[in-house]
């Protein structure tokens, strides 16, 4: 399958009118910045001002399609999650000049992406210094298990990661996740989280936040009024960008 991607790259220049820039560097930080479930590669350039963002940082900027696959080697259907972590990275290194270094690999997403970004944190920390979840689905049974739920919905979350209990305590949830690696001796990445108040997943995210907690992980929460759109996503990436770790 051809999947496509927008990656901003840093450019070295002056002439840029009301633009700062970076750039001139041989290798550098690469954020992965991935989508919700009705979005595509194209939607943070669009919804965002994500170039102006990031134009005066040495940061490469990778902005995937992974249609409705939530990030997970499906069910019934295409792995995604092997896409995400292994396929892409290895795209990624061999056309644009990223470091390969695990403290200058991030990764960040909003809804779906949220999920698929805490993900790559929890299962691959060897590979991943800092990840941000935005409004992020956290709780995948409890997500299956929406009331306002269509017979279509179910039976998609069904293809995508099985049944309810096949997804409790499996490489597919989460909190088992955050759990499995506390107790491991493998680095932890760092840990952005944040919800609008009036969100819908706003409860969820207060359950993985205070998981997160009681597990002592490096997790920075942030939370204001807002709801599931992209004037909250617009105003915490600017805040995410500052937080991450990046070299300047």
């Amino acid at each position: 399958m051809a999947c496509s991607m927008n990656v901003i790259v840093p450019q070295q220049s002056s002439t840029q009118i009301g633009m700062a820039s970076k750039g001139g560097r041989k290798t550098y930080p690469v954020l992965y910045l991935l989508h919700g479930l009705s979005d595509d590669h194209t939607i943070w350039a669009r919804r965002t001002s994500i170039e102006r963002y990031v134009a005066n940082m040495n940061l490469i900027v990778v902005m995937p399609t992974t249609h409705r696959g939530f990030y997970t080697d499906m069910a019934a259907g295409a792995k995604y999650w092997t896409f995400i972590s292994e396929e892409l990275p290895a795209i990624v290194k061999g056309f644009f000049p990223v470091s390969g270094r695990r403290e200058d690999t991030f990764a960040a997403g909003l809804s779906m992406g949220g999920y698929g970004a805490f993900k790559l944190g929890l299962r691959c920390p060897e590979k991943f210094a800092a990840v941000a979840g935005l409004s992020a689905v956290n709780d995948i049974p409890a997500f299956m298990e929406l009331d306002n739920r269509t017979r279509d919905f179910s039976d998609e979350m069904q293809r995508i990661f099985g049944s309810v209990s096949k997804v409790k305590g499996s490489e597919n949830d989460l909190f088992h996740l955050a759990s499995k690696l506390a107790k491991s001796k493998q680095p932890q990445p760092a840990i952005f989280q944040c919800c609008g108040t009036e969100d819908f997943l706003y409860q969820d995210n207060l359950k993985f936040r205070d998981h997160l907690k009681k597990l002592k992980m490096n997790l920075h929460y942030q939370e204001a009024p807002g709801d599931h759109n992209w004037g909250f996503w617009d105003q915490y990436i600017q805040d995410v960008l500052k937080w991450l770790p990046t070299a300047g």
